[in-house]
């Protein structure tokens, strides 16, 4: 009797020892932590009593993801080059809104310089804004100012322009609507003051259907804009492909301050009919030794994006 006593008390130890291994198993999460006293979901058992099957594996990176990583491996190989360029060039800047991707791309956006004739970009934009305040179309008077400014890069024409429009004042009021806030506004127009990031929020101001520019304000800017003389056809279009169509203002001018050098400034768009290429583009330059060889530089720099953010 006692021999059986001794044996029932050491099936019972051992269960009792058996059952504590069990809840300290299940007292581990996967991590190897402490869990509410459950087995980990990838050890347990289903209803039918069955082992588990293995978990799935990860299905990779979304197209999402792989898209971002390809732009950024693009944005850094563009950053390099860019960087080699400047290492023997004058001072550029340059900066990129791809309107189908919605992605930005700036080289030292936040760098001013002055604008030059691409001034004449902004004036027609607020002239077109003035216009629609007052619930009419530009007048007669005002496009045979509007037309010269933007396809001759007619100075005398931008001045009449500039002052009729309310002069200094007016356009910075003027710029805070488009959102221009890199921009300083010179009663010499010329001479204001501006960054490629601003130079692209103002392009895409003039074709953002929810911006403050109107269907026939949009158009009137795309018209002049895409129909510059042919010997200012230079600069932003020289990225345009078959099939696509550019629009651009460009700006050059000496100063005695640089040394008689020249600044050297495109802004515009390319876009094709189908908009799978619909892109904002500035590059603004200074301390160029020519007209030329600042054409040349703004040029290679817009070709550099194309050609390595593939747009």
């Amino acid at each position: 009797m006692r021999r059986t006593r001794l044996w029932i008390f050491a099936v019972a130890a051992a269960v009792i020892v058996g059952g504590g291994a069990l809840i300290g198993l299940g007292m581990r999460d996967d991590s190897g932590g402490t869990g509410g006293g459950f087995l980990p979901s990838s050890l347990s058992f289903g209803d039918d009593g069955r082992a588990p099957s293995a978990a799935p594996s990860p299905t990779g990176p979304s197209p999402e993801e792989l898209a971002k990583a390809k732009r950024a491996a693009q944005a850094k190989k563009l950053d390099a080059a860019l960087k080699k360029l400047a290492a023997t060039a004058p001072e550029f800047s340059v900066a990129i809104l791809d309107k189908k991707t919605g992605e930005r791309y700036s080289y030292r956006g936040a760098e001013r310089y002055d604008t030059a004739s691409i001034v004449k970009a902004q004036v027609l934009a607020c002239l077109l804004l003035k216009s629609q305040d007052a619930g009419r179309e530009p007048t007669s008077g005002e496009m045979n100012l509007a037309r010269p400014m933007i396809r001759l890069s007619d100075n005398n024409a931008t001045t009449s322009l500039f002052q009729h429009l309310g002069g200094r004042g007016a356009i910075t009021k003027c710029n805070q609507r488009l959102g221009l806030t890199q921009t300083t506004v010179n009663t010499a127009w010329g001479l204001t003051k501006t960054t490629v990031n601003d130079q692209v929020k103002l392009l895409s101001e003039l074709v953002d259907t929810k911006g403050p520019l109107d269907a026939d304000s949009r158009k009137t800017a795309f018209t002049l804009m895409n129909s510059v003389d042919d010997a200012q056809d230079w600069g932003v279009p020289s990225i345009a492909q078959a099939g696509e169509a550019a629009t651009v203002k460009n700006g050059w001018d000496t100063r005695s301050a640089d040394g008689g050098l020249w600044a050297i400034n495109t802004i515009g768009r390319v876009v094709s009919s189908d908009k799978e290429t619909d892109v904002s583009v500035a590059v603004l330059s200074h301390n160029n030794q020519s007209m030329e060889s600042g054409i040349a530089l703004v040029e290679k720099v817009a070709k550099l994006t194309r050609q390595h953010l593939e747009y």
